[in-house]
C-alpha cells in the first residue's frame, strides 16, 4: 500500500505521511492529525517499499520476514493523558515502519496497571475483546507502562513474543527495556538534598510503585526522616498535581522541596503556583520524564530525563530477536536517566525568593539544557 493512499484519505501531502511515519519528533500541525495518518496506516497494513528501499542499499534477492505488531498503552486512555507516553508511542511507531514491520493495533488499557481495580474486573474478557477480528494475529506485542503481573501471564499465552518499555521491572516475566523508577527517584530526591532540603515531599502512585520506593530509599540513606504527611498519593495528571499544591499552600506545614513522579504533575503544581503567586510558600519542584512542554514552563522545570528514543528503539530489537530465534532467556536491558537542572529548584534558603509563573508561548529555539 503506497504513501500516496495513506495521504489521500488522511487529506494530506505525501511528504507530511512520510515525515509523520519516519521521524517521531516531527512538529505534526496537531496530536490527532498525527493519529490520523497512523491510524490510516494500520487499517491498510501499511509498511515501507522494502525493494526499492534494498534496491537503494544494493541489496538484492533479499527475503526479509514480515512481523504484525501490536501496542498496549497500560498509562493512558487516549494519547493526551500523558504526553511521555505518546512521546514513546511516536518513537517505537516510527521504529516498526523503519525496521519494515507492520503495526496492526495500538489498545488503551489502563486497567491493567492498577492493581487495585484489576481485581474488580473481568481480565480475561477483557483480553478476548482486544483479539482482532481478521485472519491475521499479530506475532509480538510492546507494553509501554507498567502492567499487572498476572495481565503479562495472560497476554504471554496470546503472543509469541512481548517486549515491556517501563520505568518498573516485570521481574524477568518478559523481556523488558527499563529506565529505572528508584534510580530515577535518587538522582532526583539526592539533588534536592544537595540544596539543603530536608523535608522533601512526595506526589504520585505509591501502591508497588519503584519511583516511590527509590524516595524512600534515598531519604533512609541520607538519615532524613519520612513525614509521612508529605507523601500524597494521587493520579499522573496536570489537575492532579493543581489540586495538590491548593491545598499545600494553606498547610501550616509542608515540605521545602517535592519530587512529583511524572512532570504532568510538577507542571499542574506551577500553574497552581502562578495563579496564587503565594511568596510565603515557594518550594523547589523536580520530576522525571522531561516530556517536551517541561522546556516552557517558568521556571523551566528541573527534571530526570527519560531516554525516550533509545528505549524505544531497544524495545523493538529485543521483540523481532526472539521472534526471529535470536534468543530465548528473558532480557532486561537498563537505560540511564539524566538530570535536566533548569530553574523550579533552589537552595533551600532561597526558595521564598522564586517567581512562578507559566508562559503559554512556544518558542522555536527553546533553551537549551545542560546535562549532568
Amino acid at each position: 500500500m503506497s504513501i500516496k493512499k495513506i495521504a489521500k484519505e488522511a487529506g494530506v501531502s505525501t511528504a507530511t505521511v512520510s515525515r509523520v511515519l519516519n521521524n517521531p519528533g516531527y512538529k505534526c500541525s496537531s496530536e490527532e492529525l498525527r493519529e490520523r495518518i497512523w491510524k490510516i496506516a494500520r487499517e491498510l497494513n501499511y509498511m515501507p517499499n522494502e525493494a526499492a528501499r534494498n534496491l537503494k542499499k544494493g541489496i538484492t534477492n533479499t527475503s526479509q520476514k514480515v512481523w504484525y505488531l501490536d501496542v498496549l498503552m497500560t498509562r493512558t486512555g487516549n494519547l493526551e493523558t500523558d504526553p511521555f507516553f505518546s512521546e514513546l508511542l511516536r518513537v517505537i511507531e516510527s521504529e516498526i515502519h523503519r525496521q519494515g514491520c507492520i503495526l496492526m493495533h495500538i489498545f488503551h488499557q489502563p486497567l491493567f496497571s492498577n492493581d487495585r481495580k484489576y481485581r474488580t474486573e473481568n481480565i480475561d474478557k477483557i483480553i478476548v475483546q482486544m483479539e482482532p477480528d481478521g485472519d491475521i494475529h499479530s506475532d509480538g506485542l510492546i507494553i509501554i507502562g507498567k502492567c499487572n503481573d498476572n495481565v503479562l501471564k495472560k497476554l504471554s499465552a496470546k503472543y509469541r513474543s512481548i517486549v515491556s518499555v517501563n520505568r518498573n521491572s516485570t521481574n524477568y516475566l518478559v523481556d523488558e527495556v527499563i529506565c529505572d523508577g528508584k534510580r530515577i527517584a535518587a538522582m532526583a530526591v539526592e539533588y534536592l538534598i544537595g540544596l539543603g532540603h530536608r523535608k522533601i515531599g512526595y506526589v504520585g502512585d505509591c501502591h508497588n510503585e519503584s519511583r516511590y520506593k527509590g524516595y524512600q530509599d534515598t531519604l533512609f540513606q541520607y538519615g532524613i526522616d519520612m513525614d509521612i504527611s508529605f507523601v500524597i498519593e494521587v493520579e499522573h495528571t496536570e489537575a492532579e498535581g493543581y489540586a495538590v499544591m491548593e491545598r499545600l499552600i494553606q498547610r501550616g506545614d509542608a515540605p521545602t522541596a517535592i519530587y512529583c513522579a511524572n512532570d504532568m504533575i510538577a507542571i499542574g503544581m506551577l500553574k497552581c503556583l502562578n495563579k496564587y503567586k503565594n511568596r510565603y510558600y515557594v518550594p523547589s519542584i523536580i520530576s522525571s520524564d522531561d516530556i517536551e512542554e517541561a522546556q516552557y514552563t517558568r521556571p523551566m522545570l528541573t527534571t530526570v530525563c527519560l531516554p525516550k528514543e533509545e528505549m524505544g528503539k531497544f524495545a523493538l530489537y529485543l521483540l523481532i530477536d526472539r521472534l526471529s530465534g535470536g534468543h530465548k532467556g528473558i532480557v532486561r536491558t537498563e537505560l540511564e536517566g539524566k538530570l535536566m537542572i533548569r530553574e523550579s529548584c533552589t537552595l533551600v534558603e532561597n526558595a521564598n525568593r522564586m517567581e512562578y509563573y507559566l508562559s503559554l508561548i512556544h518558542i522555536s529555539e527553546p533553551t537549551r539544557p545542560r546535562l549532568i
